[in-house]
């Protein structure tokens, strides 16, 4: 495996590499919780500057924690709260510059300050998100998240 600034190329091959490499880990699985297990391990190792990388699973009526990389979080969050219920609730990727400006922002960890949270859909119904936080503010950019979505719809095809 690399580290980001190890690995010489692009953004977009960088993130096409752990995506292949996602691929090839998850191939022939297909124990849910075993993928997002992996596929939070391969992420907080490929990813510089954040400090949890995990998932919630969409379950009764909310969202309930599932396999992650840092500090213990929020075991249950609903529907419409916070960066991760938002995302739900709206139906799509939200890509969060300062938490701290966030309406309604639950603090899982008190020293995240950006987040992304992206949407994992099967059969077109939101099964789970992915979650990233980081305590860099505006770490994540509009050219990351695009290829985030790209690994997560490389996850989608194991789920």
């Amino acid at each position: 495996m690399f580290q980001t600034e190890s690995y010489k190329g692009s953004l977009e091959d960088k993130y096409n590499s752990v995506s292949k490499q996602l691929d090839a880990l998850l191939t022939g699985e297909e124990d849910f919780i075993a993928n997002l297990a992996n596929a939070s391990a391969l992420l907080s190792q490929f990813l510089p500057e954040v400090n949890w990388v995990g998932f919630y699973l969409n379950k009764d009526e909310g969202l309930v924690l599932g396999p992650f990389q840092g500090l213990p979080a929020c075991v249950r969050i609903p529907v419409g709260k916070g960066v991760c219920g938002t995302a739900v609730a709206k139906n799509q990727t939200m890509l969060v510059d300062d938490v701290h400006q966030f309406p309604g922002h639950i603090a899982c960890d008190a020293t995240s300050r950006s987040e992304i949270v992206i949407p994992i859909r099967k059969d077109g119904t939101i099964i789970a998100i992915l979650d990233i936080d980081s305590p860099v503010l505006a770490r994540f950019s509009l050219e990351e998240k695009v290829l985030l979505e790209r690994f997560v719809q490389t996850l989608e095809k194991h789920l």
